[in-house]
């Protein structure tokens, strides 16, 4: 039984102008035959149909302490590393930073919700691009008119008049949305012709759109004028008739022509859930893409989800990702490491060494030496690798090696499978590699425990991964898969109490160079 000396945490798992809607009106006759085609100025790449009076406000004394209290604001929703790495990398890509889709559900039942993480986004200088269906509200006007919805592999058959019912209704939600987010201050623009479409197969669905073009250049524009832009899912075929697109395929072709940081899919549900009804926090596609296919749970709308999801980030840059979440969790997702929805990325294959054989020993060295303060940092590296030639060990590393961890196993002289050294770069700790790394560890090791300095600056982080931890003079010992009451855990206990940081000698390379892991360049 453990001395009840040390303090003990316990800490939970995971991770401008006046309004001029001129916008173009349904004519009565398009319910009642084919869809008229779009006027000429309907199809301009550069057409904003309107701009909100919000933007007056930005210009105001008071906009910087605003927007200042809000930065600070983040820095409450996790912990301070959190909040400056990802204010500092959503600043960087200000102009491709996210892309929203918004469900017709989202609007009706979460509409307060959603306004206020946009107003949120929007004090802190990020801009995201919305895109907005309303096919719940679709159906019910439809069944009102007396139409029931008629759908065929999953695609809303569109005739005339459904069509022309649509256009009015993603009309009015869309000025609904803007005119909630200008009460609160929030500058944008809606815009039309965004997108151009050729008939995805006009016997079978009609009047409904396979997008071929994205006319990016009035959303661009917007965002570099201070404007939330804001779109609905209505395309132009190429002979001038309106067609109706899914809000999923829009939101995903606008991503393939923006390129953004983040696409964030808001949903009721609030992510993906597994086979026991829990949520799935990640998903690193390049990792666990065949597993998850082969998963029982994984079928009709989840299955189409994540394959959707995959060839979106086959066509993206590999920094980008995708997030399920719901509207009221849009900050924590951001600007946590934790999350609150589920994240997807491609990611990248974790490569585990059981040799240094397995290494190019000088990219090793530069790796572990990368971090160091201490003069004799070459040595005390060099001397690490000699122990790695006789100690049995296990690294967990990326294709570039920006992020290391390196695992000694439990054998007689060690009663507990130890982390020795977890060494990263910013962009691999902000892309998931750590998250990636760390659960690779965890399937390979059940029981871990690992020493940090209480200054590190993911102290959170290491916490959220541990079932608890110790602390003494300003090293603290975490663990995790093991009671508090453990046998296997008093020997570390009290090799910990007695040699702090510097426990295991030089198998604690993070000790004997006093560096801290996390993110340090």
């Amino acid at each position: 039984m453990l001395p009840p000396v040390a303090a003990v945490f316990r800490v939970g798992a995971r991770r401008a102008a006046s309004r001029a809607l001129s916008r173009m009106p349904v004519s009565a006759s398009a319910s009642a035959s084919a869809p008229a085609p779009a006027p000429s100025s309907a199809r301009s790449p550069n057409r904003a149909l309107s701009t909100t009076r919000a933007l007056a406000a930005a210009s105001s004394p008071t906009r910087d302490r605003t927007r200042e209290i809000v930065a600070q604001t983040v820095s409450s929703i996790g912990s301070k590393r959190e909040a400056k790495q990802y204010l500092e990398l959503f600043s960087t890509v200000s102009q491709n930073f996210a892309v929203i889709k918004v469900g017709g559900a989202i609007l009706r039942e979460h509409l307060d919700e959603l306004c206020r993480s946009l107003l949120f986004l929007y004090e802190l200088g990020l801009y995201p691009v919305i895109v907005h269906g309303g096919g719940p509200q679709l159906n019910r006007l439809l069944e009102a008119e007396g139409v029931e919805p008629q759908f065929q592999d999953g695609i809303r058959v569109t005739d005339a008049k459904t069509l022309a019912v649509a256009r009015k209704l993603f009309l009015e939600e869309n000025l609904r949305l803007i005119e909630h987010l200008d009460s609160l201050g929030v500058a944008t623009r809606a815009i039309e012709g965004a997108f151009g479409a050729t008939y995805l197969d006009k016997e079978k669905w009609q009047y409904v759109g396979k997008i071929t073009e994205v006319r990016k250049q009035a959303i661009e524009s917007s965002i570099s004028a201070g404007y939330v832009p804001i779109l609905t899912s209505i395309a132009e075929g190429d002979d001038g008739h309106l067609l109706n697109v899914n809000a999923d395929v829009a939101a995903a072709e606008l991503a393939r022509a923006l390129k953004p940081l983040k696409v964030v899919y808001l949903s009721e549900k609030g992510g993906l859930f597994n086979g026991e009804g829990k949520k799935i926090s990640q998903i690193n596609l390049d990792e666990e893409f065949n597993h998850l296919m082969a998963q029982p749970f994984c079928r009709y709308g989840t299955r189409l989800k994540i394959n959707q999801i995959k060839a979106l980030l086959d066509d993206l840059p590999r920094s980008s990702s995708v997030a399920i979440i719901h509207p009221s969790d849009l900050q924590k997702e951001l600007f946590t490491d934790s999350g609150a929805g589920t994240l997807i990325r491609r990611g990248d294959k974790i490569q585990k060494a059981t040799s240094i054989d397995e290494f190019d020993i000088e990219k090793l060295k530069a790796t572990l030496v990368g971090n160091c303060r201490g003069l004799d940092a070459e040595a005390t590296v060099d001397r690490f690798i000699d122990m790695l030639k006789q100690r049995k060990f296990t690294a967990y590393y990326d294709n570039a090696m920006q992020c290391l961890a390196i695992v000694m196993p439990q054998d007689e002289n060690q009663p507990v499978a130890t982390l020795t050294t977890l060494t990263t770069t910013k962009s691999s700790w902000l892309s998931n590699v750590v998250e990636n790394i760390f659960t690779a560890m965890k399937k390979d090791h059940p029981i871990l425990v690992w020493t940090i300095s209480e200054e590190d600056e993911n102290l959170t982080w290491f916490f959220e991964k541990a079932d608890g931890s110790f602390h003494k003079n300003g090293s603290v010992l975490f663990y995790y898969g093991c009671d508090l009451r453990s046998e296997a855990l008093v020997p570390v206990y009290e090799d910990f109490v007695s040699n702090e940081r510097a426990m295991l000698g030089d198998a604690n390379i993070e000790s004997s160079l006093h560096a801290r892991p996390g993110p340090l360049v």
